[in-house]
Formats: structure tokens, sequence, C-alpha cells
């Protein structure tokens, strides 16, 4: 692993980090931020992903999360969005390749090479952290933006007793049925739908639900707002009586002023899970 960054924040550490990934077979870039407390033991965390054209960089500037998770001593993750290189697939497309990886292992050509990263988010990147940062896995929680959003769902309810709580900034609910979602499943996976694997919100939470609070927030104005489905992740939490809040914002679009505006919620939300 290879620091590429270290800045002093908030009273912690910034920092900005690249490996060789196994999963993924190319370098990658990852950020995480460590609070002051880190210096004396291991801290909880809050894995953020960000969405589509996105790197680890967006969040990490733009969200103001730094603020919020120094004063509850939380840590955070900020992964890349997908694996990148020019040796790596691509499309001219801005919502297919890199940059577009959806938190999916592909499994057609070209993508199948290096696009994994479900594997590299559920598995490799979480074993990095563990060796090298001060970092508490055994209380973590997990959120992010659109395509991060849909993301940070999924594994929550895929992955049970892995997150205390889950949040979501404008995600992605039901990839299936929309054009962020089709598109991107049939290209890495095929037409067959039956091979299209549980990475839906939508279905997960009419399957299994998530044992833990869920907060999703979605600004009335988002410009993307067809393609999103908030309202059938919205019934199928109603349907089960999943413990959780879906919340529209008046006035609200897609952007990073949306997030940073809810972003002390979302902390606070997920420290009240992680230090229960």
């Amino acid at each position: 692993m290879e620091t590429l960054s270290q800045n002093k924040c908030y009273g912690g550490t910034q920092g900005v980090y690249k490996h060789a990934s196994t999963s993924c077979n190319c370098d990658m870039t990852f950020a995480v931020f460590l609070p002051q407390e880190a210096e004396f033991g291991p801290v909880p965390v809050l894995w953020f992903l960000s969405g589509l054209t996105c790197t680890h960089e967006n969040a990490m500037v733009k969200a103001g999360a730094q603020a919020w998770a120094a004063e509850q001593g939380i840590a955070l993750i900020f992964p890349d969005t997908s694996p990148r290189g020019d040796g790596v697939a691509d499309d001219e497309a801005y919502d297919l390749g890199q940059g577009a990886g959806f938190y999916i292992d592909a499994t057609k050509a070209p993508w199948s090479d290096h696009f994994k990263m479900w594997t590299y988010i559920a598995d490799e990147l979480p074993a990095l952290i563990g060796d090298n940062f001060p970092i508490d896995l055994d209380r973590q929680s997990i959120t992010g933006h659109s395509m991060g959003g849909h993301g940070a769902l999924t594994f929550a309810m895929a992955l049970p007793g892995r997150f205390k709580s889950v949040s979501a900034f404008a995600p992605i609910c039901h990839p299936t049925q929309s054009d962020w979602g089709r598109k991107q499943f049939a290209a890495y996976w095929g037409e067959d739908e039956t091979k299209w694997g549980p990475y839906d919100a939508t279905l997960l939470m009419q399957d299994k639900g998530f044992d833990g609070p869920i907060l999703i927030d979605t600004g009335t104005d988002d410009q993307f707002g067809d393609l999103l489905g908030t309202e059938h992740l919205a019934q199928a939490i109603a349907a089960r009586r999943q413990e959780g809040q879906v919340r529209l914002q008046k006035g609200y679009d897609h952007s990073y002023f949306f997030i940073a505006t809810f972003m002390e919620d979302h902390v606070a939300f997920h420290a009240e899970a992680l230090y229960a």
C-alpha cells in the first residue's frame, strides 16, 4: 500500500492511498479519514460509496463528512467507484465502464477482467483496512450517493450482520427497472435477467430486509428522480414493516450541495447505531 497524501483534518488525518488490487486486477485508490480518537485505539467506521463519474475524491472533498465524523469519533472510508487504468475496459458513455462499476462483479467480456467491485468492497478492501488502520471492523455502517446509495443498500442487505446501519442520498432503488441499472447489468452480466443476481435494493427489501435502521434522503427537485425508483423501495419498506425513514427533501436536487446539507443528520444517525 502506497500513501499518496496525508493532511491534518479536524484534529485527525485525511489520507489517500493506492494499492494493487487482486480482485480488480489493477491499482485502486481509496481515502480514509481517521479522527483524533484513532491515536488511542480502534474506532468505528462509516463507509461512503460514491456515484456515477465519481472517484474517492468527490465525497472526500465535497460532502463535509469529516467535521461530523470527528465530532462523533468515527472513521470514514471513501473507495473509488470502479477499476481504472489504460488496460481497463471503458465506454464513451458516462454511465458505463470506468467510474460506473455499480458495485457488482462483472461476468461478461470485456468487463470481467477488472470490474469486480462487489468482491473489492465486500472482501478485499476491508481486509486491507483491517491490517493497516486502527479501525474496529465489528462496528461498521455504510452510506452512499446515487449509484453508491444502490451499493450501500445492497451490501447492507446482502451481507447480514456486517453493518449496524445503512443510509443513502438519492439512491438508485430499483435498478432492474431503471435505465440506471438495466443498461449496466446487461453489459456486465449479459441479457439473461435470471443471471442478474439479487443486486436490487427493492427486491432485497422484499426478500430479506435489513436487521437495523435505514435512513434515505432524496430531493423533490432531483433531476434524475425518474431513474431512482424511490417510491418502489418506500413501498417495499412499508410492506415489510422495516425500521426506517424515507425523507423527501423539498427543493433539493442530486448534487453534493444536497449531500452536504444532510450529512450531519446521516453521521449522527450512524453514530447512534455504532455506539449502541
